[in-house]
């Protein structure tokens, strides 16, 4: 029989490009779902029953990003995060397709944790992204599986990969300049997720038929402070690092005047380099009965190192 492709919307983000390659290069079969097709991508409005019954997997990654700019407009979560997830999941149900992904976040639960952040948490998101995801996984549970169809809800922390550094940018131009790092008073922990990583995951729940339906929190195996970033940002930049231990009360005297001016500090980049936000992997370890293929440690490695 002749092997089924793999459907993954948001094929030319982040993610999806990483997960297409992926994919390829363990022959696996990929139909990119874009909102601006090219060569064998097809658009969403042109995704019927008869193309999802062809598949084998539908892994939905396309959503609206957290803007962190805000500058969008609540309404603009739920059309693309919420509405278009229940469309598409709609049309799976109905298919002969096996198996659906939903890419959530952790933001769906928590913007702060306290301790450690597990899938029996009980969700209080904040922002109209955390709401508008957490709306459509309530859709998906909320509605019968049949028996021969496995729905799974990834819900990952922060994800990084080569040409991709995400919330690392600030570290990374503060360490790639030889800024000293003023933050070292602060001792935090915080879980991140590489793309390969993620990617492999993706993988091991489309291929093992004894995963159950359910959600999964998707991150590395241990989590890592700023100070432990920068470090490894100097070691692969091959710079030395300086860590400053100015006191917090200075440190939030300049954030509130980075709040009123523009400099490389306020108060949201302050709390987002020095908050702790560790998520557990525990659940879907278990589940795939594997080792992630790469160390939280030598992800960032080699994401810093693309740069």
């Amino acid at each position: 029989m002749a092997e089924k492709p793999h459907i993954i919307t948001g094929n030319k983000g982040f993610v999806g490009s990483n997960l297409t390659q992926y994919f390829l290069e363990i022959d696996k079969l990929v139909l990119g779902v874009s909102r601006n097709p090219e060569n064998d991508e097809i658009n969403y409005l042109d995704l019927n029953l008869e193309i999802i019954n062809k598949s084998r997997g539908f892994i939905h990654l396309a959503g609206k990003a957290h803007d962190l700019k805000k500058t969008s407009e609540d309404k603009e979560y739920f059309e693309i995060n919420t509405e278009l997830t229940k469309t598409l999941f709609n049309q799976f149900l109905k298919s002969d397709s096996e198996v659906f992904i939903y890419m959530s976040s952790v933001k769906a639960v928590a913007e702060l944790v306290e301790g450690e952040l597990t899938e029996n948490v009980l969700a209080h998101p904040v922002t109209a992204y955390g709401k508008s995801k957490l709306a459509a996984e309530n859709y998906i549970l909320s509605q019968e599986i049949p028996q021969n169809k496995r729905v799974y809800i990834l819900r990952p922390c922060m994800i990084h990969g080569p040409e991709n550094k995400g919330n690392l940018n600030l570290l990374y131009s503060f360490v790639s300049q030889g800024i000293p790092y003023p933050f070292g008073k602060y001792q935090n922990k915080r879980s991140f997720v590489s793309v390969e990583n993620l990617c492999f995951i993706i993988n091991e729940l489309i291929e093992n038929n004894n995963i159950q339906s359910g959600i999964y929190n998707v991150a590395d195996n241990t989590s890592l402070s700023t100070i432990d970033l920068v470090k490894i940002m100097g070691d692969v930049l091959n710079k030395p690092t300086k860590i400053l231990n100015l006191p917090k009360r200075f440190i939030r005297f300049l954030a509130k005047v980075g709040d009123m001016i523009p400099i490389p500090i306020n108060s949201e980049r302050l709390q987002k380099l020095t908050e702790n936000y560790e998520v557990s992997n525990l659940k879907i370890k278990e589940a795939i009965q594997k080792d992630l293929p790469l160390s939280a440690e030598e992800g960032i490695k080699k994401t810093i190192a693309s740069f």
